[in-house]
């Protein structure tokens, strides 16, 4: 993949500190959006719907059932059995909203396991051109920062946001019924708390989304910087590296501060309001109250009501702040589900079960840019069975060359056929299948020896793997470790050397069992004694069967049955060792240089 990335635009690579931030979309589009995206997973929403209402209505009859309690006690009747209907209502109230809790966590991170599982399905679906231009770390950010946040809201703000409804449309139904004056006076508190959050909430939208596009940045940086440690210590960056992430850092902890100040002021300030509503109407109560227009019940009740009316608005205010950082979040997960999927095949793709192997190049052409072209016009026939080598200065194309034949990318013009159709007219699936791939850098998964080998092929047996690594010369150091072939890899395999990575991985490709083998610089970072090992193992696996190697060494290409030589995306030479030897050209000089012969 290194001649790829090589030839794509640097802006269109990662980020670059400065650059400007992506204006969020409308909050209720992505709220209906995430709406849709759980459909399916909301089962038992009734359930919460339901547990709501009563808590509700537990919370809506305690001021009325205290009025008539203070009503009683002040005309001298019994109100002992209203104090324990009031103690009742409170044991209920408790009840209710426990189990309210207990249905909405379940259901709650049910939606967000389907949200976390739809975005990562998304990213398995992408393009290998959308990973190259974003870095590991941000994405890895999306798929835990993000997906969190939202779990947060749903989890804790779902279930409140229910019950305020029926809580504010109760209370105000019964403050209406009541006294239509105090209701009025008690509503002026929240036109102004209503006005407040939407003055707050036009900066603190923009800003929490920052927040998150700053926060996958530097997840992007602490990734990179773990995982090139020993490149990092090697050329003494340490000093650069800490002062690029206290840059990124402070850059972050800029905006945050700037969103959790703006956050800030509403809380505050719809307190103050609702206290000076809540004045206001025992003020106006009182002035009534003497002149025999209420009663004292009626001003406990009203003054309760009051409270319960500001309180939901309040809270509502105070959630929908937090709902910024959960609707940035959101629109940074529908920003990957947005993006365009590899192509699909095609409603009459054919089904590839039994490839010759026969592979044709017709006067293709190819950039990772439009106005970067990697091949020129190539033009290139491979049949059935043959050990081809393709060798090359680097960023000749020879990597590109592999990126076509698998389909990674699609070419801009001309066609790839393999046994005589193109490669777009098969079934992905069955296409990819038919490659068996050994990179430059080799990839372990931290799990077992064994594992590593088997790739996750099912009903492979423990006999198969061992012999794939005996074809391929890695039994013998794979004995010599801890536990053999259970022995449990680090990410990346880091406690074994490079060759004996490298021979892994072409042991995956000999129990793969592919077809078409491609060798893309299997040696270019072993010494010459690993070197012949895998030369040996290249020999067995690649015989009677279609290969590509890319080497720059070129003593691994010696016994290929035809070299091509790529010179600036084109084919300059071609033909076996000992013909480009006595053609006495680019091919010849380069070997003889690696030979110091020149």
């Amino acid at each position: 993949m290194a001649e790829g990335k090589q030839a794509m635009p640097p802006e269109n690579r990662r980020w670059r500190p400065g650059a400007p931030a992506e204006k969020p979309k409308n909050m209720k589009g992505t709220l209906r959006r995430l709406w849709e995206l759980t459909k399916g997973q909301r089962g038992g929403l009734g359930w919460i719907l339901l547990f709501s209402a009563l808590a509700s209505a537990s919370a809506i009859l305690s001021p009325f059932v205290i009025g008539s309690a203070v009503n009683a006690i002040d005309a001298g009747s019994p109100a002992l059995w209203l104090i324990v209907l009031l103690l009742s209502l409170y044991g209920c109230d408790w009840l209710v909203r426990f189990l309210q809790q207990f249905f909405m966590a379940s259901i709650g991170q049910r939606m967000i396991l389907h949200i976390r599982v739809s975005l990562f399905d998304a990213m398995e679906k992408l393009p290998l051109s959308f990973f190259d231009r974003r870095q590991r770390g941000e994405l890895m950010s999306r798929l835990t920062n993000d997906v969190d946040n939202i779990s947060t809201t749903i989890s804790d703000s779902l279930a409140q946001l229910m019950m305020y409804a029926f809580t504010i449309l109760g209370v105000l139904t019964i403050m209406l019924s009541l006294n239509v004056v105090l209701t009025c006076v008690a509503l002026i508190s929240v036109v102004l708390v209503f006005c407040l959050t939407k003055v707050i909430t036009k900066h603190t939208r923009k800003l929490f989304a920052r927040q998150q596009e700053l926060l996958g940045q530097l997840n992007g940086q602490v990734e990179e910087s773990i995982s090139g440690l020993n490149l990092v210590r090697a050329f003494g960056r340490e000093t650069q590296m800490i002062g690029r992430f206290e840059e990124n850092n402070d850059r972050y902890c800029e905006v945050s501060t700037r969103a959790l100040i703006w956050s800030g002021y509403l809380m505050p300030i719809t307190n103050v309001i609702n206290n000076l509503s809540y004045v206001a109407v025992a003020v106006v109560s009182g002035v009534m109250a003497a002149n025999g227009m209420v009663t004292v019940g009626m001003i406990s009740s009203f003054l309760l009501y009051s409270r319960q009316l500001a309180r939901p608005f309040v809270d509502i205010a105070n959630i929908y702040n937090s709902f910024q950082t959960a609707v940035a979040g959101a629109e940074r997960i529908f920003a990957i589900l947005d993006e365009p999927p590899e192509p699909e095949d095609r409603p009459d793709a054919l089904p590839l079960k039994k490839p010759r192997g026969e592979v044709e190049f017709r006067s293709v052409s190819f950039g990772y840019s439009p106005e970067k072209p990697i091949l020129k016009d190539f033009s290139l026939k491979v049949p059935a069975g043959t050990r081809a080598a393709i060798v090359g200065p680097t960023g000749a194309g020879k990597t590109t060359v592999i990126n076509l034949l698998t389909r990674f990318y699609d070419v801009n013009a001309g066609s790839i056929l393999l046994d005589g159709h193109d490669l777009r007219e098969y079934r992905l699936a069955d296409l990819r299948s038919v490659f068996g791939v050994v990179l430059q850098e080799p990839s372990l998964f931290g799990v077992s020896v064994a594992e590593n080998i088997r790739c996750g092929q099912q009903g492979v047996s423990r006999q198969q793997v061992e012999q794939a690594a005996k074809t391929a010369g890695a039994d013998a150091f794979i004995r010599r470790l801890p536990k053999g072939y259970d022995t449990v890899l680090t990410q990346d395999g880091a406690e074994l050397s490079q060759g004996e990575r490298q021979l892994l991985t072409i042991a995956r490709a000999v129990l793969a069992d592919a077809p078409i083998l491609i060798l893309d610089e299997a040696t270019s970072s072993v010494d010459t004694v690993t070197e012949q090992k895998i030369r040996r193992a290249m020999l067995k696996i690649t015989e009677g069967r279609t290969s590509f190697i890319i080497a720059h060494r070129l003593s691994t290409v010696r016994d290929s049955d035809r070299i091509i030589m790529v010179e600036g995306g084109r084919i300059t030479e071609q033909g076996t060792h000992e013909e480009l030897m006595r053609l006495n050209g680019a091919y010849a000089r380069m070997y003889r240089t690696q030979l110091g012969k020149n």
